[in-house]
């Protein structure tokens, strides 16, 4: 197992305050927001609850798998839309499925070390606005148009003109997939149910329960980070809108097979929805939190991240969970809630799997034995990504904040929130709940 600590050494970081926009599911058009603009929405109802300006916060950094054509350093745009002011530095960082989660960790860094106090950190994401592309062939030809000077030259370069020229390259799905491994995400979900004998009736009560849950949550108004989105036309999103209240496991033994269309368990019911959305947090160091008096959300503790067979990106989370744990000397049973991002209802049943198995524990985690299993009556207790949804530039921001808002709800200590990442990767963040010291 190959991995990369940040082990939090300095000045405590603490989280004071987060928000973000309701997900927005994506069902064809582009939606109504570009990635900036829900950034934007979020970070002024974040900035409106603060005793302070935007422009006292030292630094802005944003997670973004796929910003827009105009939002080239997505940070400075949003950190200049907020009133941040010039001076105020930004900067975009993309980890794939952690970008969000990346930013977190930049920014505990840096207050950890002395050179930032106040931090707003998070990601964007708008998935409908991924680009489609030219592709080859329509790049070459139009190369040969634009050197054509004569109306005989441009005729020929007409004539060589051809329909297959103009299919486009859809920049979402190759994101999607690992060109390492040749596999898409949901085909890596696939090898997960195949290696450790996940069955089709086991992924769909896990979605299901996933949406359950996300409903429960809502009616109970446990989702109290979400900040009412208003579009151009006025219209207001105050909720995620990929639940469906009414998803039973029957309904979903329905659906067909995505990935592998013949033996394949993996349907669009049991995956995470593409998603539109944007979550933010402010970090601060022990100095900003007494000079404004902030209130304490939480601690960021430590921070790990892992790398592992691309094919089996899915187990990212238990590659960087296990070292944290062994790290601060704690067991399952030490972590009072965990918050692991649903990119498939098999990959966390996956993680689950391996995290309490023997032999992966030996081979892959350098643990003598295996870990206790995670409870899951502690495992995304508010539902994940398969009923919230994942875009995928901010779901690691929307995993700390929601674990944090847990913690606080149950009056519980000790958290972590983890994800796994294409490409063959895995980050977990380890949080506290306590007061500045």
């Amino acid at each position: 197992m190959a991995s990369a600590k940040t082990n939090l050494k300095g000045r405590a970081v603490y989280v004071v305050d987060g928000g973000r926009t309701p997900f927005l599911r994506v069902v064809g058009p582009p939606g109504p927001f570009h990635a900036s603009d829900l950034a934007v929405q979020a970070g002024r109802h974040l900035f409106a609850r603060q005793p302070f300006e935007p422009d006292a916060v030292d630094e802005v950094i944003l997670g973004c798998v796929a910003s827009g054509p105009n939002e080239a350093n997505i940070a400075r745009i949003v950190s200049l839309r907020l009133g941040c002011g010039e001076q105020v530095p930004a900067w975009t960082v993309q980890r794939n499925c952690a970008s969000a989660m990346q930013s977190i960790d930049c920014a505990a860094t840096n207050i950890a070390s002395g050179r930032s106090d106040l931090v707003l950190a998070g990601g964007t994401e708008v998935m409908s606005r991924h680009p489609l592309l030219l592709n080859e062939q329509m790049v070459t030809w139009l190369a040969g148009w634009n050197k054509a000077r004569s109306a005989k030259v441009r005729m020929q370069q007409l004539a060589q003109l051809r329909p297959a020229y103009f299919k486009p390259i859809i920049a979402l799905l190759c994101g999607l997939s690992d060109p390492i491994v040749g596999l898409s995400m949901g085909q890596t979900a696939e090898e997960l149910a195949w290696k450790f004998n996940i069955s089709r009736e086991e992924m769909d009560a896990y979605a299901a329960q996933s949406h359950q849950r996300l409903a429960a949550a809502q009616t109970a108004g446990y989702l109290s980070e979400i900040e009412p989105l208003y579009a151009p036309d006025g219209t207001l999103y105050e909720a995620d809108e990929g639940l469906r209240a009414d998803t039973t496991v029957e309904k979903l033994s329905r659906l067909k097979p995505f990935f592998d269309r013949t033996v394949g368990k993996v349907t669009a019911g049991n995956s995470s929805q593409i998603t539109d959305g944007a979550a933010l947090l402010l970090l601060a160091s022990s100095t900003a939190v007494r000079k404004y008096k902030l209130p304490v959300l939480g601690r960021i503790v430590d921070c790990q991240w892992a790398g592992l067979n691309p094919s089996h990106m899915g187990l990212g989370p238990v590659h960087a969970m296990a070292p944290l744990l062994q790290r601060h000397e704690l067991t399952t049973a030490d972590i009072d809630y965990w918050e692991i991002n649903e990119a498939f209802a098999t990959q966390v049943l996956a993680c689950q799997k391996a995290w309490t198995d023997d032999d992966y524990c030996r081979e892959h985690l350098n643990q003598n034995h295996p870990f206790d299993p995670i409870d899951m009556a502690r495992l995304n207790v508010d539902g994940g990504a398969v009923s919230i949804g994942h875009p995928v530039g901010t779901s690691g921001t929307r995993i700390v904040l929601h674990l944090l808002k847990v913690l606080e709800r149950e009056d519980a200590h000790r958290g972590i929130a983890s994800l796994c990442i294409g490409g063959g990767q895995g980050g977990a963040i380890l949080v506290e709940r306590q007061e500045e010291k």
